[in-house]
């Protein structure tokens, strides 16, 4: 789907209400959008993952404006499958990333290193 009020909207179709019981679900999973403006956005949480992270961020369960009570859970796996057509793992993303060299250049912190060179002769003679 191309915008959140769109997965609002089938959400308020299939548990009642009105899509703005629902908006602010939705909203949470595209935000990611402001990092990435394409389709690989959806790897920061559309995901398993990011489908208990949102019910971590917005309850178990919401009421609607209807009085129903709607499990947080269904409401996510909702967004995720009307994208993908299924709920990847986050592994499953992973693998999908080409590594890059950068990705694995570690470098030595050596807390000598870290020091100015008048700093690093002073804490020589402190040992």
């Amino acid at each position: 789907m191309a915008h959140p009020y769109h997965h609002a909207l089938a959400s308020a179709r299939k548990w009642g209400g009105r899509p703005e019981d629902y908006i602010a679900i939705h909203n949470w999973f595209d935000s990611s959008k402001i990092l990435l403006a394409d389709l690989r956005h959806r790897a920061l949480r559309h995901h398993a993952q990011g489908i208990f992270q949102c019910e971590h961020e917005f309850g178990v369960t919401l009421v609607n404006s209807d009085g129903r009570v709607v499990p947080v859970r269904l409401i996510a796996e909702q967004h995720v499958r009307e994208d993908l057509g299924r709920i990847p793992t986050f592994a499953d993303w992973v693998r999908a990333i080409r590594p890059e060299r950068w990705m694995g250049n570690a470098i030595n912190l050596d807390p000598d290193d870290t020091l100015a060179p008048h700093q690093a002769d002073e804490s020589a003679h402190l040992t």
